[in-house]
């Protein structure tokens, strides 16, 4: 899968409203066939800025994400709320779906 983390700085007047501004995006981003996963979270350290999760099923679907209608509209709706350049990581990942933290593993509740 393609795994993608990207942090978005929202100017401060439009911090709060970044869900309503985003939400047609993320609908349609989630009903792509190759989307695995499209989620959103607001920092707990910085309120002006927003993590995005993704992870598209593979090359294909990442490509048909970014050559979408709904991509093309948020190139150019979403920037005019942002501070700066959306910074990313982006990564190939040998699965289709997140692995437990081992680390943390929570017994079997009864």
């Amino acid at each position: 899968m393609i795994f993608i983390t990207a942090k978005f700085r929202v100017l401060p007047e439009h911090a709060d409203r970044w869900p309503e501004i985003t939400a047609e995006f993320t609908r349609a981003t989630r009903a792509e066939p190759g989307c695995l996963w499209f989620d959103w979270s607001r920092s707990l350290d910085d309120p002006h800025e927003y993590v995005l999760v993704e992870a598209f099923r593979d090359n294909e679907a990442g490509a048909a994400h970014v050559t979408s209608e709904h991509f093309r509209t948020a190139q150019s709706t979403l920037p005019p709320h942002l501070a700066e350049t959306p910074r990313i990581v982006n990564a190939d990942v040998p699965r289709q779906d997140w692995s437990e933290l081992g680390e943390m593993a929570v017994p079997q509740r009864s």
